[in-house]
């Protein structure tokens, strides 16, 4: 049996050590990832993690992991910005606004699939000009969901959250444990 991440996010890996677990291999699944027409933002990101399990190949005792984080403002998902001009439009539509953090968790084994996603609220602050330049001049929201990363510089701008914050960051480590103890994987070896 292997553990496969299928993902090559390192927020992923490093969650996963905060648990005692290092994957076997890290292999990250190519595949589209853009949206169906009037998809809303729990299906595509349950979609997206699906799609992303299925696409890693691995053996019918293998375990893999994929997950997929999804920022909603209303019903408009806002993924990984393509530039920084788009990180700029996203930047000012969250400023001064709650949104939503989904992240979609999917877990194989053989012919099996265990998911659940787990949703929380995030308030971003009303950002000054200052903040705006200065936060895309970190290229900290290059490959971030809604163009930001809560656990970087851009957590100063974050005074509220409801949720899961590792699941904000991209993998909610109580669900994570669930999934992977009902997959089978052993999670809690060597304690008594």
């Amino acid at each position: 049996m292997q553990f496969i991440l299928g993902s090559g996010s390192p927020r992923r890996l490093e969650l996963l050590a905060q648990m005692g677990v290092v994957p076997d291999a890290v292999q990250a699944p190519d595949i589209d990832e853009t949206p169906e027409k009037a998809e809303l933002p729990r299906p595509y990101c349950g979609r997206m993690a699906r799609e992303k399990v299925a696409a890693v190949p691995a053996g019918p005792q293998d375990i893999v992991l994929c997950a997929d984080t999804t920022v909603a403002l209303g019903r408009r998902i806002l993924g990984k910005p393509s530039d920084v001009m788009e990180a700029e439009a996203f930047l000012r539509m969250l400023s001064g606004r709650r949104h939503k953090v989904i992240t979609a968790v999917a877990v194989k084994k053989g012919d099996k699939i265990w998911e659940r996603d787990v949703q929380s609220f995030v308030k971003m602050k009303s950002l000054s000009e200052l903040e705006i330049k200065a936060y895309l001049a970190s290229n900290d929201w290059q490959g971030k969901a809604g163009g930001y990363g809560i656990q970087g510089p851009a957590g100063a701008m974050i005074p509220w959250i409801s949720g899961s914050f590792t699941g904000i960051v991209g993998l909610p480590l109580a669900e994570t444990a669930n999934l992977l103890v009902a997959a089978g994987y052993p999670l809690h070896r060597g304690t008594i």
